[in-house]
């Protein structure tokens, strides 16, 4: 496959791309009706809300345990896989990633990789440095294989395609696939797939795969999957690569089934998924199949700056379910690929400016209306709009020489800041405030029209005639 290159947007076209959006109602509609339908699947899995919340806290308890022994566990989970015969490979950039994943391909001379869905595949861009160098990527999972045909990034986590409807898929199988006349049923769509890409498991040197829990004790991949692709990547290919970011950690086994439980009744409102694949280690003497050769590549790429500080730890808590997303008043009705990063919506908005700087992704943390939807359906309760409002200051406040976070101070605006500075003033002073508002009812008529952002989608603010110390005055 032919794909051009797709780098991250800046997030200058952030509102750009999002009127698009907003101006297509057919794409409006269909986000909402997907979003309501995700919803209440999740719903169902939870009709006890006593459960429920019983459940995230101890998701919540879960997670933030093992990242208190991030350093601890990530040495005991290479030494174990290490033992299984498993070889293990770090990575801080995802340049470094995508040099050691295409080492190993070049060293077995592989002509095509095929891949399990991976969202870390996808931050890293793996599928065009791999073409750049000559071996084919292709994308097993359906969704992805629909988007990689379009050459676009995807719009979901849990999801990729959510945007495209039925006769888009068939137009992109009957452009793209020899031999496939257009049709949009939907069950001959996804037999097509499968024809496709049964044959290629076959022909492919290497298999990738992600990872939703690496278990350091017994030194253990676990892959959620619901298409069974995952599992033939895993086990067809002669070689296997799984990549995951370092956060994906337990320590024990016994940390996966509540976190299994919530992941996928939250994602796609299953009660378990199809598939639960576990690997230890590559294909032993006498067994039938499975990879000759195992790797696990860990990727750090800003992970490391959200760990060092407490509070913005909490974003690694996640499980990747994508209900934040589903339940988000702006994603639902943007879509992901306004975002223009790999991770969109509300997680998107707290995990990219640690992979991609403040500076590069100033504006995300101020597309969310802070409704707290996104923190009360997180499985693991991660606080997502307090994390907001703390990236929100991060960015607007004054450089300073040692910053928590790369970019920090990349939305400050001298003007802003002493405008601010002013309204403070203003409003900690009795007297300094009726003298304001005093002028700003008798000068009301010089108020500007047009208020810089405000006015794009709103009425001009005006001060009213009187005050209402003055009415209560005049009636007293």
């Amino acid at each position: 496959m032919n794909a051009q290159p797709i780098h991250f947007k800046p997030t200058e076209g952030f509102r750009a791309r999002s009127k698009a959006v907003v101006d297509n109602p057919f794409l409006r509609q269909s986000f909402r009706g997907a979003m309501d339908f995700l919803m209440s699947k999740r719903a169902a899995q939870f009709p006890d809300s006593e459960e429920l919340e019983s459940l995230r806290l101890l998701g919540e308890q879960i997670r933030q345990y093992n990242l208190g022994k991030l350093p601890e566990l990530l040495v005991r989970l290479e030494e174990n896989l290490t033992r299984n015969g498993v070889q293990v490979h770090w990575a801080e950039t995802p340049d470094e990633a995508n040099a050691i994943i295409l080492g190993i391909c070049q060293k077995h001379s592989a002509k095509l990789m095929v891949k399990g869905k991976s969202m870390v595949s996808e931050e890293i861009e793996l599928n065009h440095a791999a073409e750049a160098a000559g071996i084919g990527a292709l994308e097993s999972d359906m969704g992805e294989y629909i988007v990689q045909l379009a050459h676009e990034k995807p719009s979901h986590i849990i999801m990729p395609a959510i945007h495209k409807t039925k006769e888009e898929i068939a137009r992109l199988f009957a452009e793209n696939v020899p031999g496939v006349e257009y049709t949009d049923n939907v069950d001959a769509l996804i037999q097509i797939g499968r024809n496709v890409l049964r044959q290629k498991f076959l022909e492919a040197d290497i298999g990738l795969s992600g990872v939703n829990f690496a278990v350091a004790e017994t030194g253990t991949l676990c892959l959620v999957e619901n298409e069974g692709n995952g599992r033939m990547c895993t086990t067809a290919p002669p070689v296997h690569i799984a990549i995951t970011g370092i956060e994906k950690i337990v320590e024990k086994l016994e940390h996966v089934p509540p976190l299994l439980s919530l992941l996928t009744r939250s994602a796609t409102g299953q009660n378990i998924s199809t598939y639960f694949n576990m690997i230890s280690s590559p294909r032993k003497p006498g067994e039938k199949d499975g990879p000759a050769e195992v790797h696990l590549v860990l990727l750090d790429n800003g992970r490391s700056q959200a760990y060092a500080d407490e509070q913005l730890r909490k974003t690694l808590q996640c499980i990747r379910c994508g209900a934040c997303m589903n339940h988000c008043p702006v994603y639902t009705r943007i879509g992901g690929h306004a975002y223009g990063t790999t991770y969109p919506g509300p997680i998107g908005k707290i995990i990219s400016p640690h992979m991609l700087g403040l500076d590069a992704t100033a504006n995300m943390a101020t597309a969310s209306s802070l409704c707290g939807a996104c923190g009360e359906v997180c499985p693991v309760r991660i606080p997502i709009p307090e994390l907001l409002i703390r990236l929100r200051e991060e960015s607007a406040s004054a450089p300073h020489a040692n910053p928590s976070m790369r970019g920090q101070g990349a939305g400050h605006d001298g003007l802003t800041s002493a405008i601010w500075r002013a309204w403070a003033a203003v409003y900690s002073s009795p007297a300094l405030y009726r003298t304001v508002s005093w002028l700003g009812s008798r000068l009301r008529g010089l108020t500007p029209r047009r208020q810089a952002g405000w006015t794009s989608v709103r009425t001009p603010i005006q001060p009213a005639p009187k005050r209402l110390r003055d009415m209560i005055k005049e009636r007293n």
